[in-house]
């Protein structure tokens, strides 16, 4: 029941975010934007395998590839930030944390 809960907190706080994340498409393209764009994709997706799937080996390189795959997305310039207030954010990071909590241990330390 634990990991159930702790799943919904995680998609709940990814929904708070996500409202204030526009991603867009132009009708022009350079060769930069493509590659920027999959390049993003390939490094978000390394990133994130490495982070779950080969932790010990490759944690380090985990977060690396997310933050190359970050700012490649923002090169693209397919993003659009909206502003977020503080409580907005305050319960996304709260349910976050709570939910992975609850999702690998089964429970909440404070």
């Amino acid at each position: 029941m634990s990991t159930i809960l702790g799943l919904a907190l995680i998609i709940v706080s990814i929904y708070f975010l996500g409202q204030n994340i526009t991603f867009t498409t132009h009708y022009y393209y350079t060769w930069w934007q493509k590659t920027s764009a999959t390049a993003s994709v390939l490094a978000l997706i390394a990133g994130i395998s490495s982070l779950t799937l080969w932790r010990r080996e490759m944690g380090n390189f985990g977060w690396i590839f997310i933050a190359i795959g970050i700012i490649l997305v923002f090169m693209n310039s397919g993003v659009i930030l909206q502003p977020t207030s503080l409580w907005t954010f305050l319960v996304s990071m709260l349910a976050f944390v709570s939910g992975y909590q609850l999702l690998t241990s089964g429970r909440i330390r404070f």
